[in-house]
Order: structure tokens, then C-alpha cells, then sequence
């Protein structure tokens, strides 16, 4: 007697989550990817306009894990030019009060004037000795003043975090911040302040990317080990309904075992037909903030020899300031450059033919042009999700959610599915972690 084979693990989205886990899944057990855009990458995807490669901002990749670094290795292993990786030493700065200066701010204040480096020098050292320092912070806003004291922290903290954010750091938690956040030592900063350089810190001190192509070359790489049959593309979930376990994707009812769901987690919840009002509610409070970039091409070879820059006066019109091509030319034609601009404001959508004089002054300020005729031509973007904002209610609403939704089979995982803030090599290691606990749990139902 023939059994109706069961149906398959759904992974809904096509970026790097989605994508590590079909691979980590393998043949293990039957799986569908759905990606609704007509390639997969998610934000890891590279545009290609008249010869010049644009990312969806940087992406550079930090590889701390054994496990990332060989899979990534193994994915390009640099046998041609076109699956080559480069690694490269970060070269950041951030541009204030006119001058440029090491990253991170906080370690590196030689350079600045006087009456700036003796007001975060004096507040550091007060901070440093101050007692209520050492008690938890009540918001990322007083974490800042604890840990920096107040020169740094209305220098270079809260207006920079403010800009990336889009909202003031007293609405965030300081949970989020001991990974991205580099805390010197007092000897540290004494010595970045008289201008003894101390050794380059922070998590991305040196990172990896590929020679050709930008950062999709990587995902093209993942795509090329599953198997094409299984994996569509131009097909968005629609609607999932937990009790009859199915859903419904570009037209067509998908009965499944599971779901790896790694579109934004408020999306997930809008499309889920039964959802109990209290989930509904939990998910109503997650915050997100968007951005607007603009993809910048170059005549002539950018001055600058950074490869990203930090920026966080309020009278500039970005935040940071990436170069491809001073990590990898190849991300140009040959004499040209390739930048991204991340922009601070959030209002309502401004006309690129308004915006770009004052940017390209700012970015002739920032050093990374001569002149605004450097400038080729610039494209206006926007990522409608950026940053989840870790507010007051983040941490008990993204538990609830995802011990719901689990619950029913339902496994949200990627920076958006997990509703967080991560790196790419995150995103690969939580597609083995979510192949790896749905093999296990599907066996043990099988037995």
C-alpha cells in the first residue's frame, strides 16, 4: 500500500537565511524555497548599471565563525577571478568638526580640536571614576553617557545613533549594542587622544568580499548548489493558514510541514489568516526604520582613501559613506568609482534632482569627491525595512511571537525574520541552526 509522500518544509524568502537553510536541509527532507522578487539574494543582492556594481549598501562580509569562513571558502575558492575573495584591512573614518579621524570616534580623538578632544577626554575619565557608571543603563541614550561620559556622547553617540536610527537612543535599549559597539579601555583612549595610534578595534577590523560581481556573487554561489526544480522565484507568500497548515503563494494553496518564513516578521503576522488578536497585538508593536541611499558612480577614481566613513553632524544629509571601489576597483569600470550613500532622513520622498546638490557638496567636504562634476550619474533607493528599532517592547513581543508561531511550525529566522540586528554570516549560521532543529524534529515525528 502507497503512502502520499508528506509535504514539503516551506522556506519563504530567497537571501541568505533562506537560502543556507535549503542547503544545510539538502536531502535530508523535501523542501520548496519561494522568493517573491525575480532573483533570490534578498539584501545581498548587486546591481549592475552601465558597468558600475551597487550593493544594497554595504555589504562587506565579517567572518568571525570556523564554520562561515570555510563554507564561504568553499562557496568561492578562488579558482577564477570571478569566485575570488579578496580580504582587505578596514580603512574607516568619521568626518566631525570639519576633520577626519579614525574609527572608532570614541578611540581616536587626535585630530580634533582642542576644546573637543579636552571635553570627551575630561567626560571619558569622569565617567570612568564616576560610581553610577557601573549601574545598568536605563536606555542606549544613558549607556552612552555611562560608558563615554558626555563629550563623546553629544559628539559622536547620540547624534550619529540618532541619524542611523532614525529615532533618539533614549527610545532604544542598550541590549542590543555590546556586540557593534567598541568600549576602549581609559589607556585606549588617552592614547588615541594624544595621537599614540592604538591597534584598530571593533568586530569588522578586516573583511572579506568577492573580486567580481559584489556581494551576489556569493549568493550565486549558494544557488548553485541547490537544485534549480525546487527553488522559484516571482512567487510572494500571500496567506498562511495555521490550522489547515497551507499556504497560499503567488495563487497557489501549498500544503507544509513547516515554514522557514525569513520576510520581516510583521509581514509574516499580517499574512497569517488565523492569527489570535493578542499575537496580532504583540506584533503590532514591533518598530522598524527605513532608509534612503543613493548609489553614486564617478568619472574619476574618488579622493578618499576609505573604505566607509561615518558621519554624525545633523547639517550633512547622510550618516555614512561607503566606496566599493576602494576595496575592490573591479566594482567599477577601469578610473571610475562606485559609492553608496546612506541617507539620514526619513520624511517624505525627495526628488533626486533637489537632493544631490547638497550631497555632493557634503561628500566634497567628506573628501570622498574633488568636485560635484566627479559625479557620473546617482540613483535614489530606499529599503522600506533597515533597522529594527529595539524599543521597550521589543524583547518580550519578539518572544512571544516566535514561541507562538513555533508552536505551530512556523520558524521565522534572517535579520528580518528574527526581527533583529545582525551580519550576513549570522544570517548563514541561522539557516543551519533552523535546517539542523527541523531534521532533528522531523525525524523524531517520522519515528
Amino acid at each position: 500500500m502507497s503512502h502520499a509522500p508528506e509535504p514539503p518544509i516551506l522556506i519563504v524568502g530567497g537571501g541568505l537565511t533562506g537560502l543556507s537553510t535549503a542547503l544545510h536541509l539538502g536531502e535530508r527532507c523535501r523542501w520548496l524555497l519561494f522568493e517573491r522578487e525575480d532573483r533570490v539574494g534578498g539584501h545581498a543582492r548587486t546591481d549592475v548599471v552601465r558597468g558600475f556594481c551597487f550593493d544594497k549598501t554595504g555589504h562587506w562580509l565579517h567572518l568571525r565563525d570556523p564554520y562561515t569562513m570555510g563554507l564561504v571558502r568553499e562557496l568561492l575558492p578562488g579558482t577564477t577571478p570571478d569566485n575570488e575573495l579578496v580580504q582587505v584591512a578596514r580603512r574607516a573614518r568619521v568626518l566631525s568638526h570639519g576633520v577626519l579621524t579614525r574609527y572608532p570616534f570614541q578611540a581616536n580623538l587626535h585630530g580634533l580640536p582642542p576644546q573637543v578632544i579636552s571635553e570627551c577626554l575630561l567626560g571619558f575619565i569622569r565617567a570612568h571614576f564616576d560610581p553610577a557608571s557601573a549601574e545598568a543603563p536605563r536606555n542606549f541614550e544613558d549607556f552612552c553617557y555611562k560608558r563615554f561620559g558626555a563629550g563623546i556622547a553629544r559628539h559622536f553617540m547620540i547624534p550619529y545613533n540618532h541619524k542611523i536610527w532614525g529615532v533618539h537612543p533614549r527610545e532604544i535599549t542598550a541590549a542590543w549594542c555590546s556586540r557593534f559597539v567598541p568600549i576602549p579601555s581609559l589607556e585606549e583612549v588617552i592614547r588615541g587622544a594624544v595621537g599614540d595610534t592604538p591597534p584598530e578595534m571593533g568586530y569588522n577590523i578586516h573583511f572579506l568580499y568577492p573580486r567580481r560581481g559584489g556581494i551576489e556573487t556569493l549568493t550565486r554561489a549558494l544557488l548553485s548548489r541547490l537544485p534549480t526544480e525546487r527553488v522559484r522565484c516571482g512567487a510572494a507568500l500571500e496567506r498562511l493558514d495555521l490550522g489547515r497548515r497551507e499556504a497560499t503563494i503567488a495563487g497557489e494553496v501549498v500544503p507544509y510541514r513547516a515554514v522557514v518564513a525569513t520576510l520581516p516578521l510583521p509581514e509574516l503576522c499580517r499574512r497569517i489568516a488565523d492569527l489570535p488578536d493578542e499575537m496580532a497585538r504583540w506584533a503590532e508593536k514591533l518598530r522598524c526604520t527605513p532608509v534612503r541611499y543613493l548609489n553614486v558612480a564617478t568619472r574619476v577614481p574618488p579622493r578618499a582613501e576609505y573604505h566607509w566613513l561615518y558621519v554624525p553632524e545633523e547639517r550633512y544629509p547622510f550618516y555614512r559613506v561607503g566606496i566599493y571601489t576602494n576595496a575592490v576597483p573591479e566594482m567599477a569600470p577601469p578610473g571610475c568609482g562606485s559609492l553608496y550613500v546612506e541617507l539620514s532622513d526619513r520624511g517624505p520622498a525627495p526628488r533626486l534632482d533637489d537632493l544631490m546638490p547638497g550631497v555632493a557638496e557634503a561628500l566634497c567636504v567628506a573628501g570622498a569627491i574633488a568636485t560635484p562634476d566627479d559625479i557620473l550619474f546617482a540613483e535614489l533607493r530606499e529599503l522600506t525595512y533597515a533597522y529594527v528599532v529595539f524599543d521597550d517592547h521589543y524583547y518580550e513581543a519578539v518572544a512571544r511571537l516566535r514561541s507562538y508561531l513555533e508552536a505551530h511550525d512556523i520558524y521565522p529566522r534572517g535579520r528580518y525574520g528574527s526581527w533583529t540586528y545582525n551580519s550576513m554570516e549570522d544570517c548563514l549560521l541561522l539557516g543551519r541552526e533552523v535546517a539542523g532543529l527541523l531534521g532533528e524534529q522531523l525525524r523524531c515525528k517520522e519515528g
